[in-house]
């Protein structure tokens, strides 16, 4: 069983046996609690090349004080980070180690560093006596325990913000810090401090190079997505909002990358890989498009009259909702579970590590890029085109919906060039983004009636009245024949942005 607190922290350099500057009148600060001293000892633990670091994770097996057990830090903004935290257990528990499998994979997590901290506690209160902060002067001893680099120590001042308080309060702490003389350490955490101190880390690499070619440029952006994916995977297994469509995305982006800059990554070596990201984006659609729709038809329940809505409508519509989810959510940990998403994902580092490059990869990226751009623009151009051809109805229907993937895999093959040609691909982007949505509203509208046709059919038969999924059906089919209404205009917008 885990628990997650949210962490906002600051920490500062000192000298050591320099004792915690008065902090008493620091913005709403009116008191300062001696809360004694506590001993604390930490193992971290990462793969032998450190890819938790590389990726600004941090996972140890904290013995002593309040929180003893198993912690695993993810960043959230600069000073802020969620700590999911396990009961104290020998080995690392099934439900942190699942949180870091897509970067771990199949290498094992062994003992980084120990740290032996003696924590000086102090606790910030307001005038009424509640608490607004934790400050502590920590004296640390580091052990390096995965290879030669001996040990160290140093001391650092540590302050926390209590649950509930206002950040502002850390400014008004520094403030008064910074008057007495201590700055803020130059490490993020404990465990790089003590990495620095100890002999370095593996994880530390050279900054990036500057994107030249035209294949620096996709490469770049291919990267970025890659490490989307797996920066979004263990929002995906806590069920956080948003995670699920946000790497259902990435792997959208990488697919339309390959595909629209074949002259620059070779696609017979990329297309295995694009069918597995095709997978994978299916398997996270399942539960995604179930949100979508449930959200949708909620919303468009509320907005009826009270002569509208008759029967248990509302109640079949959430128990549809929640059993969906389960049944989803459940099948999707599975997939990321897999040994064919794992091995996915190795095939995007091998990949990316050694890139099959075409000629036209090498040369400056504004030509290259521009007639890849051209080219998603006349292919886009016939699937608008037919689908406006055709009479409302199934056939159209399933025309928009290929016009709308098409959309999208222009709107991210300019996303993908505006480092490169910067406002023309900027304002492609835009254009195709809002096409998208429009032809998106409509798909949406489509999948819909599809759901009150089947929720109708399940109420009919147990004798509840249809009416109201009727009311529904055909506001579905209004906003449906106004999207295709506003097709042309919108497609005449997105067309003139494409380069000629």
């Amino acid at each position: 069983m885990t628990d997650v607190k949210r962490e906002i922290e600051r920490k500062y350099e000192v000298a050591d046996g320099e004792p915690l500057p008065g902090l008493a009148g620091a913005g709403p600060v009116a008191d300062v609690v001696d809360q004694g001293v506590v001993e604390l000892d930490a193992v971290y633990y990462d793969t032998a090349d450190e890819r938790l670091g590389a990726a600004s994770l941090t996972l140890r097996r904290r013995t002593g004080g309040s929180d003893a057990g198993w912690h695993l830090k993810f960043p959230v903004a600069p000073g802020v980070r969620d700590e999911i935290r396990a009961p104290l257990a020998d080995t690392v528990p099934e439900e942190i180690a699942a949180l870091v499998r897509s970067r771990v994979r199949g290498a094992e997590l062994v003992p980084l560093v120990s740290l032996r901290s003696v924590r000086d506690v102090r606790h910030l209160l307001d005038a009424d006596g509640a608490l607004l902060a934790e400050a502590s002067v920590d004296t640390v001893t580091a052990e390096r325990l995965n290879r030669a680099g001996g040990t160290a120590r140093w001391t650092e001042i540590e302050v926390e913000l209590a649950d509930g308080a206002d950040p502002a309060l850390l400014d008004a702490v520094e403030e008064r810090l910074a008057a007495a003389g201590v700055r803020p350490s130059k490490a993020a955490s404990k465990v790089a401090e003590a990495l620095r101190r100890t002999g370095g880390s593996r994880a530390r690499s050279a900054r990036a190079a500057e994107p030249v070619t035209a294949g620096d440029h996709v490469l770049a952006y291919l990267r970025e997505q890659r490490e989307a994916i797996l920066a979004r995977d263990p929002g995906v297994r806590r069920d956080l909002p948003d995670s699920v469509h946000q790497m259902r995305v990435a792997t959208r982006r990488m697919r339309s990358a390959f595909r629209a800059f074949g002259s620059v990554l070779d696609r017979d070596a990329t297309a295995p890989v694009a069918a597995e990201l095709k997978w994978l984006a299916r398997e996270l659609g399942t539960g995604r498009d179930q949100e979508v729709l449930a959200d949708r038809l909620t919303s468009a329940l509320d907005a009826l009259s009270p002569g509208q809505a008759t029967g248990p409508v509302r109640e079949r519509l959430a128990s549809w909702a929640t059993a969906r989810h389960g049944s989803t959510r459940g099948h999707l940990l599975g997939v990321l579970d897999s040994a064919r998403y794992l091995a996915l994902l190795d095939s995007l580092d091998t990949l990316l590590a050694d890139p099959p490059l075409r000629k036209q990869a090498a040369r400056k990226p504004d030509k290259v890029l521009t007639r890849a751009l051209r080219k998603e623009g006349a292919k886009l151009s016939r699937l608008v085109t037919a689908a406006l051809a055709l009479p409302p109805g199934e056939d159209r229907d399933h025309a928009l919906h290929e016009a709308r993937k098409r959309a999208k895999r222009a709107r991210y093959a300019a996303e993908a060039a505006v480092p490169a040609l910067g406002g023309p691909a900027r304002a492609l982007a835009r254009a195709a983004k809002k096409l998208t949505s429009l032809l998106g509203e409509h798909q949406d509208s489509v999948l819909a009636r599809q759901t009150l046709r089947e929720l109708a059919a399940v109420a009919h038969a147990a004798g509840e009245s249809a009416f109201t999924y009727g009311v529904l059906y055909e506001r579905e089919e209004q906003a449906a024949r106004r999207a295709e209404a506003e097709l042309p205009r919108r497609w005449r917008k997105a067309r003139s942005a494409f380069p000629r």
